[in-house]
């Protein structure tokens, strides 16, 4: 049985993509997934399953909510193993900052650089961007609200689907606590 979190791209508590918690949770034990539990109202869920790879996983829970909400949903799970690197991948210095100010873009494939070469990182500064492992790390010492290099980073630059979702700092870390053994 291995722990994961899901991790939805556009949902809202209210008005449109609205998806209650409830009634994801309810969804994901009905797919057979154990031990679910939601974080926040922002699409976040830890679920334990015996079947199945973060792929098909996620996969499996688009197709469901699209099916029992009418709306689609893009999902990335990942495992406790790949939550924990990411965080501890850290280029910048997580503990000396507020969680606003440092966000983790989870992808649905490898980036490059490449991806991004056409945003100039001088005329952003002091906020600062770096790759992991299907990840992006920015720092925003404004939040992400007043980010314009977040903005920039996030027009499309590829033909290719790419999944992207973002989440705090404060996230991040409880995301790797919520999926670690025995938690």
């Amino acid at each position: 049985m291995t722990t994961y979190a899901a991790l939805l791209r556009g949902i809202n508590v209210g008005g449109k993509k609205k998806l209650p918690m409830a009634e994801l949770r309810g969804l994901m034990t009905g797919l057979g997934y154990e031990s679910v539990q939601t974080y926040l109202q922002s699409g976040q869920a830890v679920f334990a399953s015996g079947h199945g790879d973060a792929e098909s996983l996620a996969a499996e829970l688009a197709e469901a909510i699209e099916e029992r909400f009418g709306f689609p949903v893009d999902a990335l799970v990942r495992d406790h193993a790949y939550l924990k690197a990411i965080a501890e991948a850290c280029p910048f210095p997580a503990a000396e900052l507020e969680a606003k100010q440092l966000h983790v873009t989870y992808f649905s494939a490898p980036v490059t650089p490449e991806r991004f070469a056409d945003i100039d990182p001088a005329a952003h500064l002091p906020e600062e961007f770096r790759l992991g492992d299907r990840a992006l790390y920015l720092y925003a010492p404004d939040g992400l609200g007043r980010s314009k290099l977040a903005e920039a980073l996030s027009r499309p630059r590829v033909n290719k689907r790419l999944i992207a979702t973002t989440r705090n700092w404060n996230t991040v870390v409880k995301l790797v606590e919520l999926t670690a053994p025995g938690a």
